[in-house]
């Protein structure tokens, strides 16, 4: 009895000591290990089918695209002339191949040594698919856009805040004022021309909750 009761204590030994060895090599292993950046495995498949797709909407609608490229293996990009936004955005919404109904995002990107220096972004998202696009354009300071609200409601907000930070104006959008600034604020943030000060003095007020311009420029 004494020497079973020997062995098993000795068994419960190692079984404990065990997942502690292996937990001291694993972390011996991961310190030597060079860290990389996750860079996603390229798929031709998918890859194929995009490039596909991007050449089908070219041929669908060739007034309009001016590009089409496939980045990072498996992201598609199509640059458009300003005036297909609201075509090219219906026919990716509505088509039966492609159905990109929900708009992820809407950003702009300021370049000011081109000629149109705003570049604006549009990424959508097919759920149906399990898929996305990138829709690019262009405009300059003063050429309106149309807007994306007819077509993609989320749409309204984010238009906004590009005016807001931007200041391009969206032609036909149902409510566009500024949203992340406050009543009297001057200029576009965003603009890589925007002074660090501002152009104008704001003083920010506890009670009420909001911004007052001075009117005072700097």
């Amino acid at each position: 009895m004494l020497a079973a009761a020997l062995g098993l204590a000795r068994a419960g030994l190692r079984a404990a000591a065990r997942p502690a060895v292996l937990l001291h090599a694993r972390f011996e292993g991961s310190s030597t290990t060079e860290t990389r950046p996750t860079v996603r495995p390229k798929d031709e498949v998918a890859q194929n089918q995009l490039c596909a797709f991007g050449e089908y909407v070219a041929e669908i609608l060739p007034k309009y695209i001016q590009q089409v490229q496939v980045t990072c293996f498996n992201e598609l990009e199509i640059f458009i002339h300003p005036d297909g936004i609201v075509p090219i955005l219906t026919f990716l919404r509505d088509h039966t191949n492609a159905q990109f109904k929900s708009l992820a995002d809407l950003t702009a990107i300021d370049v000011p040594t081109r000629q149109y220096r705003f570049e604006i972004v549009y990424n959508l998202l097919s759920l149906r698919f399990n898929s996305r696009i990138r829709v690019k354009t262009y405009t300059d300071e003063l050429t309106p856009v149309d807007s994306a609200v007819s077509v993609h409601q989320a749409a309204n907000w984010y238009e906004r805040e590009v005016w807001d930070m931007y200041g391009i104006f969206f032609a036909n959008h149902p409510d566009l004022r500024r949203i992340l600034t406050d009543y009297g604020f001057e200029g576009h943030p965003f603009r890589k021309d925007f002074p660090l000060s501002g152009y104008v003095e704001i003083i920010v007020l506890n009670f009420p909750s909001r911004s007052v311009s001075t009117g005072k420029k700097e």
